[in-house]
């Protein structure tokens, strides 16, 4: 644990713009990533966390969809050119590509959500199995808008802590 405290007293001490470039690559939100800069220093991870959880109510649709863009749909092998490439195909390593019936169903899934919402499906895949991952999909094809909208920004959130988590471990 002392590592970890070293390295978010490092993470309080970076000149602001690294600060805000380390937490855009957690999360490709601009406000939210100044949001959580100006409001360091940070005693713990756990204060950490909730400023993050806390500054997601800043993003703007625009940079929602500026945040999803970084990611690959669930199931799908991340291009290699794509920012957070080595972040998801470690995430989305629960997902057994060898299930020919699971990664059909998420491919299924994936377009019936881009149909439904108009933007590609995210959810914290860490930990979880490809069953686990359409589960979601599929519960969430329930939700409105405006609840899906708060679910998406929740995932993205959610996918970001666990980054920084990692970062500074």
């Amino acid at each position: 644990m002392s590592g970890t405290r070293s390295a978010l007293a490092a993470f309080n001490e970076l000149p602001a713009d690294e600060a805000r470039a380390r937490l855009l690559v957690c999360l490709d939100a601009p406000r939210w990533a100044e949001a959580v800069t100006v409001a360091r220093p940070y005693a713990d991870l756990g204060e950490l966390e909730d400023a993050m959880v806390a500054a997601a109510a800043v993003i703007t649709d625009d940079e929602l969809e500026q945040a999803l863009a970084r990611h690959p749909r669930i199931g799908e092998r991340a291009d290699a050119a794509q920012h957070d490439a080595e972040h998801s195909t470690r995430e989305q390593a629960g997902v057994d590509r060898g299930d020919a019936d699971v990664v059909r169903a998420l491919a299924e899934g994936n377009r019936a959500y881009e149909e439904r919402f108009g933007r590609v499906f995210i959810v914290r895949a860490a930990g979880r199995s490809g069953p686990e991952i359409l589960e979601h999909l599929q519960h969430r094809l329930e939700n409105s808008d405006e609840l899906e909208r708060a679910a998406t920004i929740d995932q993205l959130t959610q996918i970001a802590v666990l980054r920084m988590k990692e970062a500074l471990s």
